[in-house]
């Protein structure tokens, strides 16, 4: 029910990921980022607190592929899931069950990997990885290159109607947290508009946070 892609901008050490479905609010479940740790999507038949679990591991000084072993050994339904990882070296982990849903995918580039399931193309994650690795730009708009070449590639088997962007940087919260949670149209494309919108804004919300006396104002009612 999901396509996305996790990466690590290698200029800057931001992570970042993207997400799209057919079910609501994806990127709510399945995004996870932290701050100088790494990138985990956590998707297919969903458990919310691996992608947490695997950040812990990878902030112990696990490489991505090692903290996802170490987090999926023994556990429980783990056939059932598809994890995609980022460690702060670049280092990429994939797993998917054997329980995974319809037709799925998995593909690694430098630094980023993606992975769907029930998608309307074996094609969909390495079109991602590829779009990518050829975008430039923050990692944000590199982001979302991926996220719409995923879907120009065949997407899911049906309509999706949910769709994410989360990027970490330095500090303990995201740099970008955007979610569509419920489009009857494109979420993706509700989200390249509001990427947008909250794009030249980023820095000045960071800004706020670390000195309000130096914030500039958007001149909104009350806002002088």
């Amino acid at each position: 029910m999901t396509f996305s892609l996790v990466a690590r901008c290698a200029r800057t050490g931001q992570f970042g990921m993207v997400i799209s479905s057919s079910s609501p609010a994806v990127a709510a479940r399945c995004a996870h980022v932290r701050a100088g740790v790494g990138v985990v999507a956590s998707q297919n038949v969903t458990d919310p607190a691996l992608g947490p679990l695997v950040l812990d591991r990878m902030a112990e000084g696990l490489a991505a592929r090692d903290a996802v072993a170490a987090v999926l050994a023994g556990r429980a339904h783990v056939a059932y899931r598809q994890i995609l990882a980022v460690d702060a070296a670049g280092g990429v982990a994939l797993h998917s069950g054997a329980q995974v849903l319809g037709l799925w995918a998995e593909a690694r580039g430098q630094g980023c990997a993606a992975g769907g399931n029930l998608l309307g193309d074996t094609g969909v994650p390495a079109a991602m990885v590829a779009a990518f690795e050829r975008a430039s730009g923050h990692l944000g708009d590199r982001l979302m290159a991926a996220l719409r070449a995923g879907l120009q590639a065949g997407g899911e088997a049906g309509p999706v109607h949910s769709a994410g962007l989360k990027i970490a940087d330095r500090l303990s919260w995201p740099l970008a947290d955007l979610r569509m949670d419920w489009v009857e149209t494109c979420p993706i494309t509700a989200l390249e508009a509001a990427w947008a919108v909250y794009r030249p804004q980023m820095a000045a919300y960071v800004q706020r946070a670390e000195d309000p006396t130096a914030a500039p104002s958007y001149g909104v009612p009350g806002d002088e």
